[in-house]
């Protein structure tokens, strides 16, 4: 997977014309008359798909990571890909690259998955491959919509091979999109294996198919249905959670036991800009309101703790907090980090960072060069979404407390209390899920269904030194969904805009 040969990948969604004057099809181009004949062609058609994941305005680069900064948790100084706009709640239809290419970038994925599942079954090959591939592009085609549906609401549901009449569709309803993708990864994991070996490592897998499904439905609320899909990756019992939370985002240990599915990242082929960002440019600086939100390490708040001494504030606190966050004093890339190091919140960010903290890194990492996989699924993530939907579908039974303190136990924190109200058990797997999934860009999906955005969004910012850096807006009757982009508008009259927005 880390070797897309992107001369196939090129040949995924070419449509050419029959001309009428040409009776014989060129030997050196794929044309609809010679591609989509072979094995090899499927494989690069869903190879191509894959390779949609890898784009800047997807998973390939810092803006996945920015979506940190439109939430309490980071800051970023240079409105990167717009991302301070919709942080500031001034954004429109047509002033954030990231609302716009989100949009685009997701259809096109759908374009390349579609053109799988319409061609495939015409390809003589392997019947169990054929099957697999397919599995594999509607896994995919999940996730794009899923992208779409999270940030948009319902969109158009395109379901066929790309055709210049799937411009003037109109939007389908979010439940429609959102059965789609539920269905999808249905078929998916009936038909996808439980692990691949060699090269074959990076695809989906079943396992991907539930877990995705599980945070799809958790985000409409469906908790039944979510505790349920979450509890199917569970049962797999091929995933666990790795035995050092640092450790679990180093290079080296890329597709360990806790990743269910990640992008595949590789130098210099498709490389990120993750550490230039992050430690150069200070481009996703933690914000002072998510280190004061780790726990001491007696499992009790800042506050309310007798082991909190302002005066060492990073002291007996929850391991995550420095494993996350570089802060004044500590050790990373092998020396003691200075008090200006990070200037623009005091803090800077080590999660998705090549650079380890007690060794001076061999050479520095420029734009291009970050090749760490971006984990979309990871199994802590699926034990939270468990205990949050079980939690909500039936109280907090036991269950929940083993999934929540199993993620707890791995970082060195104490058990949650046991007698714990319904609403009590809520407030802290939501702590939990800020704390355990800090820096990886879903902290901003949450407070959004949640609710809790309207509260925690409107504010001023503060640095380490407590000095105000900026404010965050959010209008509670506009900004739980972004605008459907202006350009997207305009090509297709028969789009309707999210309410609260111009077009």
């Amino acid at each position: 997977m880390k070797k897309i040969v992107f001369m196939m990948i090129t040949a995924v969604l070419l449509q050419a014309c029959d001309d009428d004057f040409l009776t014989t099809n060129p030997t050196d181009t794929f044309t609809e008359e010679t591609f989509w004949k072979t094995e090899t062609h499927a494989l690069a058609g869903i190879n191509g798909t894959y390779a949609q994941l890898q784009v800047s305005n997807l998973y390939g680069s810092i803006n996945v990571l920015l979506l940190e900064a439109i939430s309490p948790n980071g800051y970023n100084y240079s409105n990167s890909a717009g991302v301070n706009f919709i942080a500031e709640g001034v954004h429109d239809a047509s002033n954030s690259a990231s609302i716009n290419n989100r949009w685009n970038a997701s259809y096109k994925g759908i374009g390349r998955a579609n053109t799988v599942v319409g061609h495939i079954d015409a390809i003589k090959m392997d019947e169990g491959l054929k099957s697999r591939i397919k599995g594999e592009a509607k896994f995919l085609r999940a996730l794009f919509y899923a992208n779409l549906v999270n940030f948009y609401g319902g969109v158009p549901l395109i379901l066929d091979v790309p055709n210049i009449d799937q411009g003037s569709l109109p939007r389908s309803s979010r439940e429609e999109v959102v059965n789609q993708i539920v269905k999808d990864l249905n078929e998916a994991s009936e038909v996808l294996p439980l692990r691949y070996t060699n090269t074959d490592i990076g695809r989906a897998t079943k396992g991907a198919a539930l877990a995705l499904q599980a945070r799809v439905l958790a985000y409409e609320s469906r908790w039944g249905e979510a505790a349920a899909a979450a509890k199917q990756v569970i049962d797999l019992n091929v995933y666990s959670l790795f035995p050092d939370y640092r450790e679990l985002f180093y290079l080296e240990n890329e597709g360990n036991e806790e990743v269910i599915f990640d992008v595949q990242l590789k130098f210099p082929e498709f490389g990120s800009n993750f550490d230039i960002y992050l430690d150069r440019y200070n481009s996703l600086a933690p914000l002072q309101d998510l280190v004061d939100s780790y726990q001491m390490i007696d499992g009790k708040s800042i506050s309310e703790s007798t082991l909190y001494n302002a005066d060492n504030p990073y002291e007996n606190r929850d391991p995550r907090l420095q494993k996350t966050v570089i802060v004044p004093g500590s050790n990373f890339k092998g020396k003691i980090v200075k008090d200006d190091a990070y200037p623009f919140t005091g803090y800077g960010q080590k999660k998705y960072s090549v650079y380890k903290d007690n060794e001076v890194p061999a050479k520095v990492v420029n734009t291009g060069d970050s090749e760490l996989n971006y984990i979309i699924l990871r199994y802590a993530d699926v034990l939270l979404l468990y205990a949050e939907a079980q939690n909500e579908a039936s109280g907090p039974d036991k269950s929940v407390y083993e999934a929540i303190n199993k993620v707890r136990a791995r970082a060195g924190m104490p058990a949650i209390p046991e007698g714990l109200t319904q609403n009590e058990m809520r407030e802290a797997i939501r702590l939990e899920r800020r704390i355990e999934l800090a820096g990886e860009g879903l902290y901003y999906d949450d407070i959004r269904r949640w609710k809790t955005a309207e509260t925690v969004m409107n504010t001023e910012i503060v640095d380490r030194k407590g000095h105000v850096i900026g404010v965050r807006t959010f209008n509670p009757s506009r900004d739980y969904l972004w605008p459907i982009p202006s350009v997207a508008l305009q090509e297709n009259p028969n789009l309707e805009q999210n309410p609260g927005y111009n077009k």
